[in-house]
């Protein structure tokens, strides 16, 4: 590991996902020595001066265990009163137990909505680094009492991938209870063999990510692919490991060959672009033609309404939107000049008819190429 990643030899700043499994018992309560065991090796990084944050599950199954459920609940409601019981019982526990090692925590609650807006995604990002200047330990979790989508489809996977993206770690480590992402089922086929080093992520490789594991989490093997591929864009490393194995921390950051490692691309996004890849809530899709799609894929170039085919979904100027190939692929996301409205009027026209067919034309451009981010999968240059 460390010979393929020079640069993955010594990081500092160090995003740690625990997912449900690894911290509770199958009854659902907190597994205690999990967490102690998790707590101290945290401690100990941020004494040898890394600066770890970690995205920690289990405040549902934390109420589940509280109430005495014996199942993860079922309905949207009675996950919201759940999660709401378990979080302040997940946070009591780590503030006592960094509290022994002489540790101060921060509560750090978040929703998608908060990186889907550009200025409360930058305030994320400065609390961030404030608190770690003051040498606070920041506790992560999605506010599940309000985030009715993620509840229903989602993780805290992506969520520590979108929050290694906006401190700009060095490294995000995944935590579950599996040693990796293996080439077939491990459960059931005693053969499957792990993947140890991945630097793409190909359609392959998706295809191996399986369902959700437990009964208490939310997620599984495809959820962390999707948080590779944003941590992956970002430039950051992420590996996958098995929560369970003692040091596993240490050692993943010592450069032994654990789990399965990502590699990160070499052109990462950076500022703006980042938040536009992963941060912003896709608003709505542009569908463009074989000329505007080899023209972006050159790189460099913005896209201009005599390429765009089809508009898809209602949305003003300055929304988030995807831009599809004639063949159905994404080709890349961006910011829009024009609404819905004014993109459906002037779609196929040149910039310079845009004033005759609105009345007005503020830009030539449907979407700046400072605004739009390309993926590397689609063929062209990211930018």
């Amino acid at each position: 590991m460390e010979k393929e990643t020079g640069f993955f030899v010594k990081p500092e700043l160090i995003v740690v996902k625990v997912g449900t499994s690894t911290l509770t018992h199958s009854t659902g309560k907190l597994d205690l020595r999990q967490m102690e065991k998790l707590v101290r090796d945290l401690a100990d990084l941020a004494n040898q001066g890394k600066k770890p944050v970690l995205v920690s599950s289990g405040a549902v199954g934390a109420g589940v265990g509280r109430l005495g459920f014996t199942q993860r609940p079922r309905t949207l409601r009675e996950k919201q009163a759940v999660a709401a019981v378990g979080q302040g019982i997940l946070l009591q526990m780590y503030e006592k137990l960094f509290a022994e090692y002489g540790w101060i925590v921060a509560q750090v609650l978040l929703t998608r909505d908060d990186f889907s807006d550009r200025r409360r995604y930058l305030n994320i990002s400065h609390t961030f680094s404030q608190l770690l200047e003051f040498g606070v330990i920041p506790i992560v979790n999605e506010n599940d009492t309000t985030a009715v989508e993620e509840l229903k489809f989602g993780d805290n996977d992506s969520l520590a991938a979108l929050v290694a993206g906006a401190v700009d770690a060095d490294l995000l480590i995944i935590l579950s209870d599996i040693d990796g992402l293996y080439n077939d089922n491990p459960r059931s086929n005693p053969q499957a063999e792990r993947i140890s080093l991945i630097k793409e992520i190909t359609p392959e490789i998706e295809a191996l990510a399986g369902g959700a594991g437990s009964a208490l989490g939310t997620g599984g093997m495809g959820a962390k692919i999707q948080a590779a591929k944003i941590c992956t864009n970002y430039g950051i490393p992420m590996v996958i490991a098995n929560g369970s194995e003692e040091g596993v921390l240490h050692r993943i950051i010592e450069g032994q060959e654990v789990g399965t490692l990502f590699l990160p691309h070499e052109n990462k996004l950076r500022g703006k672009k980042k938040w536009i890849a992963y941060g912003s809530a896709i608003q709505g899709q542009l569908v463009i033609d074989a000329g505007a799609a080899k023209a972006l894929l050159s790189g460099g170039k913005s896209l201009l309404p005599i390429g765009i085919t089809q508009v898809s979904g209602t949305f003003d100027a300055g929304a988030a939107v995807s831009v599809f190939g004639p063949d159905g692929r994404e080709l890349a996301r961006g910011i829009t000049n024009y609404s819905s409205t004014e993109l459906e009027l002037i779609k196929g026209k040149k910039s310079g008819d845009i004033e005759a067919v609105l009345g007005y034309k503020d830009y030539d451009e449907a979407i700046h190429r400072d605004n739009l981010v390309l993926w590397e999968n689609s063929g062209g240059e990211r930018g």
